[in-house]
């Protein structure tokens, strides 16, 4: 077993530490979420927890690892006679991304228990990661499915397979720990909640700091052990208070105080449901527990608040994450009592590097790397170096205009993409279709096509009486049907002409939109702008919608109009996904007013662009930001070249009375659905 970075020897990240720790004195806290950038420390820092948990006795021989002073009953190993158990250490389970649920609950036999009758049941991994931790990295690229899962088990403490009728359930209490960099996409709402705590971590800024993250770093991946024994003392403080506060917890007074701070708080950044005040009432009980005390006090609840209420408040997706300190200082004050809300206490410093965290000086963790920004690109002169108003050189970003909701668009036929919400596809889960022979294992199982296979060949098979006889060729696997999500790739005219009559603020306003949708349906999105001369990626493709809405916020606007430009970037951009995400299927949304005025022959280069999608058969929209009393026609006319629909901003708006087909059929949509 490879020797773990020492936990205590993490630079800085005092938050991190700290909430992993408040997990580690009281699981029923409920996990973490840590945010950040790639690089932060996140991975190691969990890694490292795990050696700092007591070891547990098990039941020897049990794989769900059962508690011998009190044995689950309903183990699936039991029932267990009386047994000293054996000891071992926590254990730290890793959950991959690309997991299957019968990885993670465990998988039953269909195929044994139809053709044998026997109930065979091999466990998961949360049957591994019971009385341990589970660590989900990327958790925000997981399957939602596979998410759902894992929180409802987290959050009843067992775990519940159910297949054809056969039923097997085991405990499962873990302390669930997920990391996500905000860059790849984000978690629903309605699973963010589910988090007991969440904390935002970033690389520091101070060179002092970072000299130091390489320096330890350098120092444990020369002489793993050497660097762990220099740092022996600091760990075996650390794992002595985790276990003083364990025993503390059951004494530590909630006075009706801090109940009312927390309530308040809770209230007042108006927080659903009541999750929210549990988890901050067990939080700042572990808190005055890590800090060896028997009370709770006002900035136990402080505290709490900052890690257990920024992912839930409400806000919209586009928000900065955090709380208002100073709003939170406020509501603290004003309902503050003399019942647990003092702030007497001499050491009110509950951070990991307290008595027993090691003494050393906080810095940051010890990964490398750094986030790049994107410097947006300049504007460039008309092609006449002029500049005038609306039609030449570059203009201030316009402001976007209120967001709204969007009618669907989809693209047409049936895919096989990752899930999500847009455009129908062949899934694992949803709703069930046809059968068809198994591929690989036998997953799900559809009865009724199985008992029709197997029903002509029972005379042969030697069976006159009641009762079936199943083979193996007999079983038929469900075809099942749901949602997929796909690119949504934009493409921008920010051109001097859509600069003009403050037309840009609508634009803009319509794909914010547009990227809230993508938001809510589990999408890829991609921004491609064109203006002057030259079109530019101003966002390759990503889970991110916030990076997206971030570029367009400061999207320049001026110049000619280079279509064909534009139009020949977004299909290169689509040519390199394909290579990289072959079942993702993409809808091109091109946002314009049809004018082609850049580089030569440009009416006649962008209709050559544009039939390159039809003939691809790559499902598109063309947003149609034309106004005025005389309007040319022009994004009707690129519609139909690109095989597509055309909509204008008006039509776009989900309770508009204009009609707008739902699926973005053209001339390629019916040999694609063929196909």
């Amino acid at each position: 077993m490879s020797t773990p970075f020492p936990f205590t020897a993490v630079v800085g990240q005092d938050d991190l530490r700290l909430a992993l720790l408040l997990n580690a004195v009281s699981p029923a806290v409920g996990g973490v979420l840590v945010r950040g950038e790639k690089g932060t420390a996140k991975s190691t820092a969990v890694r490292a927890l795990s050696a700092l948990l007591p070891e547990v006795d098990v039941v020897s021989g049990c794989r769900f690892s059962c508690d011998p002073g009190s044995p689950d009953p309903a183990c699936p190993d039991g029932p267990h006679e009386a047994d000293t158990g054996a000891r071992r250490p926590a254990r730290m389970v890793e959950l991959p991304v690309g997991a299957s649920e019968d990885r993670l609950v465990g998988a039953l036999d269909i195929e044994r228990a139809l053709a044998e009758g026997v109930k065979a049941f091999e466990p998961g991994l949360l049957a591994d990661a019971h009385r341990g931790i589970l660590y989900v990295d990327e958790v925000n690229l997981l399957h939602d499915h596979l998410v759902d899962l894992l929180l409802d088990a987290a959050a009843m403490g067992a775990s519940y397979v159910e297949r054809e009728g056969v039923s097997v359930r085991h405990a499962a209490r873990f302390l669930l720990v997920g990391t996500m960099n905000p860059e790849e996409g984000e978690l629903r709402p309605q699973l963010l909640d589910r988090f007991g705590l969440t904390v935002e971590v970033a690389a520091s800024r101070e060179p002092d700091q970072r000299v130091e993250v390489v320096r330890r770093r350098l120092a444990y991946d020369d002489d793993p052990a050497g660097f762990a024994a220099r740092w022996a003392d600091e760990e075996a403080a650390v794992r002595a208070r985790i276990v003083a506060a364990r025993a503390l917890l059951p004494s530590v007074r909630l006075g009706d105080g801090a109940l009312r701070q927390i309530a308040a708080t809770c209230a007042a950044f108006e927080v659903d449901g009541m999750r929210a005040d549990i988890v901050m009432a067990r939080t700042a009980t572990a808190l005055a527990a890590w800090a060896g005390r028997t009370d709770v006090l006002a900035e136990d609840v402080r505290q709490a608040a900052l890690l257990a209420l920024p992912h839930r408040r409400r806000r919209n997706p586009f928000d900065a994450p955090g709380l208002d300190e100073d709003k939170l200082d406020e509501t603290l004050e004003e309902f503050g009592g003399t019942d647990g809300g003092t702030d007497d206490d001499p050491d009110p410093d509950p951070g990991p590097d307290g008595p027993g965290g090691g003494g050393r000086p906080p810095q940051d963790g010890p990964d490398e790397g750094s986030p790049t920004g994107d410097v947006p690109a300049q504007g460039e002169p008309s092609e006449s170096g002029k500049a005038p108003a609306g039609q030449g050189g570059e203009q201030s970003p316009a402001r976007a205009a209120e967001p709204f909701r969007t009618k669907v668009l989809s693209v047409p036929g049936i895919g096989q993409g990752a899930a999500g919400r847009r455009s129908r596809a062949r899934t694992e889960h949803g709703r069930t279709t046809g059968a068809r022979r198994p591929q690989g294992k036998l997953s799900k199982l559809h009865l009724a096509a199985t008992v029709h296979a197997a029903a002509p060949h029972q005379r042969a098979r030697g069976r006159s009486g009641p009762g079936l006889v199943v083979r193996r060729d007999d079983l038929r696997q469900a075809t099942r049907e749901g949602r997929e999500g796909n690119l949504v790739l934009f493409v921008v005219d920010a051109s001097g002409s859509m600069a003009a009559r403050q037309r840009m603020s609508a634009v803009k306003g319509a794909v914010l939109s547009l990227l809230l949708d993508a938001y809510q349906r589990r999408d890829k999105v991609g921004l491609v702008t064109f203006r002057g001369s030259a079109a530019e990626v101003a966002l390759p493709p990503t889970s991110s919608v916030d990076a997206a809405a971030a570029r367009l916020e400061s999207l320049p606007t001026g110049g000619r109009t280079p279509l064909a430009a534009g139009l020949l970037k977004a299909h290169d951009v689509l040519r390199v996904e394909r290579l990289r995400d072959p079942s993702r299927r993409a809808l091109v949304v091109v946002v314009t007013d049809g004018r082609a005025t850049g580089g030569p022959e440009p009416v006649a280069l962008a209709g050559r662009a544009a039939r390159l999608f039809a003939a691809e058969g790559v499902a598109s929209v063309v947003v149609d930001c034309e106004s005025g009393p005389v309007r040319l026609g022009l994004a009707g006319q690129l519609a139909g070249e690109l095989g597509g629909t055309a909509v204008t901003l008006d039509e776009l708006r989900a309770d508009s009375i204009a009609g707008l087909v739902r699926d973005v059929q053209g001339v390629q949509g019916t040999s694609r659905r063929a196909a």
